[in-house]
């Protein structure tokens, strides 16, 4: 047996795939912490595309990233409950593996940015400074983050008819 088909066979797999209300429930509970996880990126990604600016960066960030994080507490589980029961087709299937990818340069996008641009708000975010646009640096990443969080849910979505 593979281990993505030891995965379909365990209790979880099968229960994800016998029990009529389990399925749609954790898929709802995922759908969530999308919402939750997208409405709070897409704030602040706004926010360093120019939008809002007597908004302070620093301050927003402060307010959403724990929402942020919060979603992942929903998502992460929820993600791999649903895996469980479909775990040899999601492998084989390259919109999974896209979205997966698509998911870790958002990541990567995210962790440049606190690392080096997030480093210099001080600077950029300071009262004097807001009336003009973030540094070219932020507006990328915001960008770049709703263009991949889109793609990701895009892809998620496409799960279902590839």
């Amino acid at each position: 047996m593979t281990p993505a088909g030891a995965i379909e066979a365990s209790s979880l797999g099968q229960a994800m795939r016998q029990w009529l209300w389990l399925y749609p429930g954790v898929e709802i509970v995922h759908i969530t912490g999308i919402a939750l996880l997208f409405g709070s990126i897409a704030v602040l990604d706004l926010r360093l595309l120019g939008f809002s600016r007597t908004l302070s960066v620093k301050k927003l960030a402060r307010h959403v990233l724990p929402w942020t994080a919060a979603s992942f507490i929903l998502i992460v589980p929820s993600g791999l409950m649903m895996f469980t029961a479909h775990a040899s087709e999601f492998i084989q299937s390259g919109v999974f593996v896209l979205k997966m990818c698509l998911i870790l340069a958002a990541g990567l996008n995210a962790a440049l940015f606190h690392a080096i641009t997030f480093r210099t708000a001080d600077v950029w975010d300071s009262e004097e400074m807001r009336r003009l646009p973030p540094p070219p640096s932020a507006r990328l990443a915001g960008a770049l983050s709703l263009l991949l969080w889109i793609a990701v849910i895009a892809y998620g979505r496409l799960l279902a008819y590839f």
